[in-house]
């Protein structure tokens, strides 16, 4: 698949109107994208191998979305193949009291992956840019009144942008993933949530309540993608409303980046190799 057409462009005001939530030609079955995501999911089990082993990039996978547009079900399905010992996944809710008096990147910069590893967060730093400036919590924030306004929003924008340029000159490459659901498939979501007793559990009545302010966070989330796709952070503005067809987007996305990074498995010096020679003849004597 062509992942460039997901791909918000750098340095461009996008309108989430322009972007599809529910493709109309896919060129793959429901059939056809279950075994291209089973295919996928082997592949990134053997390219994290190899990036563990490298052992000098690291993968940030961020997830950004509505409620019910399927964040935790994509992580779950698509990140099922790869070694738990070498993914971390952080899920970032309301800041806590401690949180609160640090800067609003001091809790996610904890949780930054390690190199070899893939780090995966549902939600992250930019809840700062999306809830925070929808509910206008900015007046919450521990910061002097001269640091609030009158342009605390581009300068968000742009120490995001640099901290993520930080990320990927220390090889931290950054993904992100914002999941483009419609209005009318949450409503049909949050139904079958209310509708099944297994699902219950699923919904609160806060899901209702953000959900009055869907078109601000619409344009919080236009506003976010616009100034702060890079080339070295890249957004992706993923359709949602099928979620066959949205995890097989983010498969086929996060295997092209781990395709491009320059990793090779580490090489043995000449007197490794003598070694490992001498260890395999041991063992083969043993009774």
């Amino acid at each position: 698949m062509n992942i460039n057409k997901f791909k918000a462009p750098e340095g461009k005001r996008i309108s989430l109107a322009g972007y599809y939530t529910d493709y109309p030609e896919k060129p793959y079955t429901k059939k056809e994208a279950l075994k291209v995501i089973k295919k996928n999911v082997k592949k990134m089990s053997a390219l994290q191998d190899k990036l563990y082993a490298y052992d000098k990039y690291s993968l940030l996978i961020i997830f950004q979305a509505m409620d019910a547009a399927g964040k935790d079900s994509a992580i779950k399905h698509v990140m099922s193949g790869v070694n738990p010992q070498g993914t971390q996944v952080f899920s970032f809710k309301q800041p806590s009291s401690e949180e609160l008096d640090h800067d609003y990147m001091w809790r996610t910069n904890k949780a930054m992956p390690e190199r070899g590893r893939i780090g995966i967060f549902n939600r992250s730093y930019y809840e700062e840019v999306l809830v925070v400036k929808v509910h206008n919590l900015i007046e919450k924030q521990q910061l002097p009144d001269e640091l609030k306004f009158p342009d605390i929003w581009e300068r968000r924008y742009r120490q995001i942008r640099d901290f993520e340029r930080y990320y990927a000159e220390n090889g931290i490459v950054t993904i992100k993933f914002f999941l483009h659901l419609s209005k009318e498939e949450q409503k049909r979501r949050f139904l079958r949530r209310l509708e099944k007793p297994d699902k219950n559990w699923k919904f609160s009545a806060a899901d209702l309540k953000e959900r009055r302010y869907w078109d601000q966070y619409q344009e919080a989330y236009e506003q976010a993608i616009s100034n702060t796709s890079t080339d070295y952070a890249p957004w992706y503005i993923v359709p949602a409303d099928t979620k066959w067809f949205t995890r097989m987007i983010i498969s086929d996305v996060i295997i092209q980046t781990l395709e491009k990074l320059k990793m090779e498995y580490p090489t043995l010096s000449e007197d490794q190799k003598v070694n490992i020679k001498k260890y395999k003849e041991s063992l083969e004597k043993e009774k």
